[in-house]
């Protein structure tokens, strides 16, 4: 009898100490929690922030682990990059053509404003990820995209565009405890093929003339410069004859001369040709 004391006591205190175990919680490095208390006339109000370390949390408490590091997330049409879903997002041109494009996103938890980010939400990070953040990224991008041409999102615009998003999104969020580094596009956009294939021919012609307009504004140039220096050229020499006086013939000349007296047609030595006096 004494025996099947011991054991059951030894039982009792095994399934004591798993209990304690199994509800002593870990907030690990680079995470801030948020305690929840759900039970009582303020439950799932009342909560409190709790940094790295190790707490029990009770039956009638909950933990939510929130990153103050900087977690990156994609939101794509592949199922292999987080989620088993297409996250991508649609995009509406000024026009209403649909672009498709999978867009990133970096951002952190302020740890000083990590109860106040679940008092706004009452969610986990991971539910905040892919249910509000991702709709406030979509309808920011559809709101400025709806002011942008199809060619101006495909071209050089989509710079211009996630840029503008990424402003708008971090001032949303500051407040609520979320620091939104930036966004960011992944690969290309997707486009219907005859909208893409015209909006290529497109954007080669406008390459191209741009291309011909600067090899001529480069032809310009060379002319310009070859017409100076010719107009240079002509200068000189033009100043080099006026400064040509009779003595400074004279001079080239016997300075030229090979010694040799001229004779006249008969070969008399006698009359002799002098050039200068």
């Amino acid at each position: 009898m004494e025996k099947v004391k011991k054991i059951s006591l030894g039982i009792v205190l095994l399934i004591i100490f798993l209990f304690l175990i199994n509800n002593c919680q870990k907030v690990p490095a680079g995470f801030v929690g948020v305690k929840v208390y759900l039970l009582g006339g303020n439950k799932g109000v009342d909560s409190e922030e709790l940094g790295v370390g190790r707490y029990w949390i009770g039956i009638n408490e909950e933990l939510y682990l929130y990153p103050t590091f900087t977690k990156t997330y994609v939101w794509t049409a592949d199922y292999q990059e987080g989620s088993e879903t297409n996250e991508s997002i649609d995009i509406q041109t000024k026009e209403g053509l649909t672009v498709n494009a999978d867009v990133g996103i970096q951002f952190r938890i302020d740890p000083n404003q990590a109860n106040v980010l679940f008092q706004t939400y009452r969610r986990g990070i991971d539910e905040i990820t892919d249910a509000v953040l991702r709709t406030a990224v979509r309808d920011s991008l559809n709101r400025l995209s709806s002011t942008m041409t199809s060619d101006m999102i495909y071209g050089q615009g989509r710079v211009e565009l996630i840029e503008k998003a990424t402003e708008a999104i971090a001032k949303e969020f500051v407040s609520k405890g979320i620091v939104v580094e930036r966004l960011y596009w992944i690969g290309t956009m997707r486009l219907p093929d005859k909208v893409k294939q015209a909006l290529d021919a497109k954007i080669e012609a406008i390459q191209k003339a741009e291309s011909r307009e600067n090899e001529l504004r480069e032809a310009l140039a060379q002319a310009k410069i070859d017409k100076a220096k010719a107009e240079g050229t002509a200068a000189q020499i033009k100043l080099e004859s006026q400064q040509l006086t009779p003595l400074m013939i004279q001079k080239m000349w016997i300075e030229k001369w090979d010694g040799k007296l001229p004779t006249n047609m008969m070969g008399d030595k006698s009359s002799i040709l002098i050039p200068f006096k």
